[in-house]
């Protein structure tokens, strides 16, 4: 619906031509008057009366696309609504823009693409220059081709255009790829600055000049969230010869907000940055757009000590947002204003019948605004609901399927019954959804069949499973006390707003606690050899964990009690120099590290003997060059002329690096992945030949660590120089943890055959099986520690559960510009790898040091099927916790900016352990299976014939 028609808008009309000079993430601070460099501040004092600056408060979520939404039509969008920036669809709703081309103005546009992705069809042809808006890497194309097209038009004598927009980019993306404080912001800045005075030279006389950024950035130079540095932007209105502001103009008080700048001694004037809807319609004498929410700013209306123009402009306002309202109140949705329609009203009334109407109309525009802000936010109780009972059913599916494999000896046949029953009952509850359905539409609002179809599905079908699970093992307080205590604290910290945003602090604490009772168990062992392992691999465990937790990058809640230690410093995302100095010998030493875990069960043969020693240590060591080059590009250590060769370089290591992985090492693993080594030895006279399996030990272990190092070695290259520091401290830590739970086992099976009536038989029948694991099993607070150390490496490596972390850099390690699906996948990679890549290792929990024989390896399977579901059934507890705490705390001050935001992470990052246990257990240990089956089960009597050797 467009805007109010009609004149009350008419005579309000001061110009006849704005210029729109936005770029991206204009920090408040750069307008201020102790930056008196800047023209902005520079004219404000020369000539109050047609330069003034504001803070301009823009509405969460940060990102470009619902900034452009927010500044064009005076609407709030929410901040579910962030998703759309990568992928944003035309603005339906009135627009300032939509009044300019219904109007037969002329629009001129260069710059960011996203605002062809919203007004695809408003600009004028032949003046529209869009440029890529999501390659951070470039720091000056869009820059230099908005300069290159704006400026002509700008000298031309008979102006063709009526409304110019230029949406600048290079100081947004300095801020993202350098960080706010590195030296290329203020010559950035400079260049902006001198675009700014030669566009002030030819402005004409009846032409307004609006400065803004669409966001702020915070302190590292990122935006997305509501933190308070993100929500500070600059605005700057300029008018060359007409005053834009007057004098004397006497504006009460309560008409203007001022706000204090953080860091800034002093408060200065602010408006909401959505008040420049109204207050550019009217100074254009065009209709307000219909759904603004803004208010105009006084300044721009106010005349000497009469407020005439100025009432008549916000009665105009402040009618167009009452029709909005009573338009949303009639529509389906009008529920949502139900709990403040009486308040709404009644301020309304006021205006209408107060003595003061500037006063009492301005109450009535900002008291919409701010219940809109809360109301708005809406929450449907009845999906809510629905959703949490899925993910408790789910829950209790998941962990009766984990504890009663546990226990059945026959569980193939038994996981079959639970297959074909849970398909069964998926039907049964798609129908029962369906039935369902019809009969509650007229009384349940919002819950689409599909919600019901899919409600009905799941709940069936997890009923089903844990039904199916009761009579094998009753869900008893034993089984459930056995879930580790650092799960159920971990779970419940979700309801804490400051145990959530000091996650990253936390979860060391649980990481090392998770492991206390195995060191206890060390103190224990019956043999000092055993002992002493488990003490020694356990301290070199928490040594690494200690070292991970040195690592991180602060939210804004954790200010400032929190430093940056992933980068330089808190303003400058460049890698600190002590990560410089060591990350290539990490990363080329590392394949030898992880060599001297295999030689222990002497399982560094066959395809390890290939890999180690030659393609990893190339592939990890060339990608930490790509990022050494990509720190010497971007910081112009050898200067400006070397960047296109800097460039050329680091894409084709970092191409190099991939494609040997994806091809060489996963192609050899596929064809040979077994670490093995038969020799066979000369028999003697009447003696049979004796054939020795090198490797034996772990012939289930070791092929499946060289398949988790192809999916590391991926995470490693799109990780940052000090991420993959820490990727490597987290593989020394996951194969230490392994050796302890070896020897742990190891220490249990001994009680039992000292417990036991007939150690020697007990011993002997252990022998026999060759394996610990089929004696004592696997245990859940044997996967605990594999997923705190998978959350613990996510924050490591520069993340946290805000927006504002997502490293942007990554996306273009393989290419120059952004590219369609690669850069996406590659953010994804870098955000979600580590948590990816440490579930993907939890099949080593049952594989490490496990046998192959007897054939086939029965145990070792149903315990990576059990190690899969454990930590599947972690991350899902996780996301109950954070959804239940998300809609518990729904109205609490800190739900976007804390439980929401996790509860986000949560769901992605059960997505991430999902695909990879999936992976590992289908692909992984399936070709494992295969290969064994091929070497060990034809063998006639294999279990006598082949001579375990497992180093002692």
């Amino acid at each position: 619906m467009l805007g109010v028609c009609g004149s009350p808008h008419r005579h309000l009309a001061l110009y006849s031509r704005v210029f729109a000079y936005s770029t991206r993430t204009l920090r408040g601070q750069l307008l201020r008057c102790f930056r008196p460099e800047f023209l902005p501040a520079e004219l404000t004092k020369a000539q109050p009366d047609r330069s003034i600056i504001y803070y301009a408060f823009p509405d969460p979520p940060t990102t470009t696309l619902q900034r452009i939404k927010g500044i064009t039509t005076g609407s709030l969008p929410t901040f579910v609504d962030m998703g759309s920036n990568f992928g944003g669809s035309s603005i339906l709703e009135d627009s300032l823009i939509r009044q300019l081309y219904e109007a037969g103005k002329q629009i001129a546009f260069m710059g960011d693409d996203t605002w062809m992705s919203v007004f695809p069809t408003s600009f004028a042809p032949n003046m529209t220059f869009p440029y890529d808006s999501f390659n951070v890497e470039d720091l000056h194309s869009v820059d230099e081709g908005v300069i290159r097209h704006l400026l002509p038009l700008l000298r031309e004598h008979t102006k063709s255009w009526d409304f110019i927009i230029g949406h600048f980019l290079g100081v947004d993306h300095v801020g993202h790829r350098l960080g706010p404080d590195h030296p290329t912001m203020q010559a950035k800045l400079q260049q902006m600055d001198n675009v700014l005075r030669e566009t002030v030279e030819l402005l004409d006389d009846d032409t307004l000049l609006v400065l803004l950024g669409d966001h702020g950035m915070d302190r590292k130079g990122d935006h997305g969230g509501d933190g308070e540095l993100e929500t500070s932007a600059g605005l700057w209105l300029y008018s060359k010869t007409r005053p834009l502001v007057d004098p004397q103009a006497d504006i009460p008080a309560h008409l203007l907000t001022n706000r204090t700048y953080p860091g800034a001694s002093t408060a200065h004037r602010s408006v909401q940055q959505i008040d420049l809807v109204p207050s550019l319609s009217l100074l254009l004498g065009l209709p307000i757009p219909f759904n603004n929410l803004g208010t105009v700013i006084p300044e721009l209306f106010w005349t000497g000590k009469q407020a005439t123009s100025f009432e008549h402009a916000l009665r105009t306002n402040a009618a167009q947002v009452k029709r909005y309202l009573d338009a949303y109140r009639l529509s389906p949705a009008g529920s949502e204003l139900d709990s403040a329609w009486k308040d709404i009203q009644s301020a309304w009334q006021g205006a209408m019948e107060g003595q003061v109407p500037a006063l009492t109309m301005n109450m009535f525009t900002r008291y919409a605004l701010e219940a809109c802000r809360m109301l708005w936010a809406q929450f449907n109780i009845t999906l809510i609901g629905l959703g949490l009972t899925t993910l408790l059913s789910s829950s209790l599916a998941t962990f009766a399927v984990y504890d009663s494999l546990g226990r059945i000896v026959q569980w193939e046949p038994w996981l079959d019954r639970i297959a074909s029953m849970t398909l069964r009952w998926s039907g049964i509850g798609t129908v029962s959804g369906l039935v369902v359905a019809f009969p509650l539409r007229p009384y349940v609002k919002d819950v689409a069949i599909f919600d019901y179809v899919a409600f009905g599905a799941a709940i069936a079908s997890s009923f089903a499973v844990i039904k199916q699970a009761l009579p094998a093992r009753r869900l008893e307080i034993g089984s459930i006390s056995s879930i580790p205590l650092p799960l159920v604290l971990h779970t419940l910290s979700f309801m804490s707003n400051s145990y959530t945003f000091w996650e990253d602090h936390v979860i060391p604490y649980l990481l090392l606690t998770s492991i206390a009772p195995f060191v206890l168990t060390g103190f224990t062992a019956p043999t000092p050899r055993l002992r002493t392992r488990i003490l020694f691999f356990s301290s070199l465990f928490a040594v690494c964990v200690r070292l991970i937790a040195i690592s991180t990058v602060c939210r804004e809640e954790q200010q400032p009690y929190c430093h940056v230690t992933f980068f330089s410093g808190s303003t400058i995302t460049t890698p600190p120099g002590l990560i410089l100095a060591i990350v290539v010998p990490i990363a080329f030493g590392l394949p030898s590290a992880i060599r001297q875990y295999l030689k222990i069960s002497k399982s560094d043969q066959g395809l390890a003997n290939i890999l180690l020693p030659t393609i990893f240590p190339s592939v990890l060591t060339s990608s930490s060059f790509v990022w050494i080059l990509e720190w010497m590009e971007s910081s112009e250590v050898l200067g400006p002329s070397c960047s296109g060769a800097l460039r050329l370089t680091r894409t084709t290591l970092a191409w190099l690096s991939i494609g040997t992985i994806l091809v060489v090492a996963l192609t050899l693993w596929w064809l040979i992945p077994l670490c093995i080594k038969v020799e066979t030895s000369e028999p003697a006279a009447n003696e049979r030949r004796e054939v020795t399996i090198i490797g034996f030990a772990n012939a289930l272990g070791s092929p499946y660590l060289i398949f988790w190092l192809i999916f590391f070695s991926l995470v490693f290259t799109t990780t940052q120089l000090a991420g993959q520091v820490i990727l490597a401290l987290a593989t020394v830590a996951l194969l230490s943890f392994l050796e302890v739970v070896d020897s742990v086992r190891d220490v249990r099976a001994l009680n039992l055959a000292f417990s036991s009536s007939k150690p020697s038989e007990f011993l002997a029948q252990s022998q026999e099986t060759r394996s610990t694991l089929s004696t004592v099993g696997l245990r859940f607070s044997e996967v605990t520690p594999i997923a705190l150390l998978a959350l613990q490496v996510f924050f490591g490596t520069g993340h946290q559960a805000v927006i504002s972390t997502i490293q942007w850099k990554s996306a273009f390690i393989l290419t120059s510009s952004l590219t369609y699906p690669l850069s996406p996948l590659l953010v994804i990679l870098n955000s979600l790898g580590p948590v990816f890549v440490f579930a993907l290792a939890v099949p080593l929990i049952a594989t490490w040091n496990t046998p192959p024989l007897p054939y086939p390896p029965s145990t070792a399977q149903n315990a990576t099927l059990r190690a899969c579901l454990g930590i599947s059934l972690y991350f899902t507890s996780l996301l109950l916790g954070s959804a239940i705490s998300s809609a518990w705390l729904r109205r609490h001050l800190m739900v976007w900016k804390v439980f929401a935001p996790r509860f986000m992470l949560a769901a992605l990052c059960l997505v991430a352990v999902d695909v990879a246990v999936i992976v590992g257990y289908v692909i992984g240990f399936g070709r494992i299976s295969v290969a064994v089956g091929r070497v060990f089960g034809s063998m006639p009597g294999a279990n006598d014939a082949a001579k375990a050797r497992k180093s002692q």
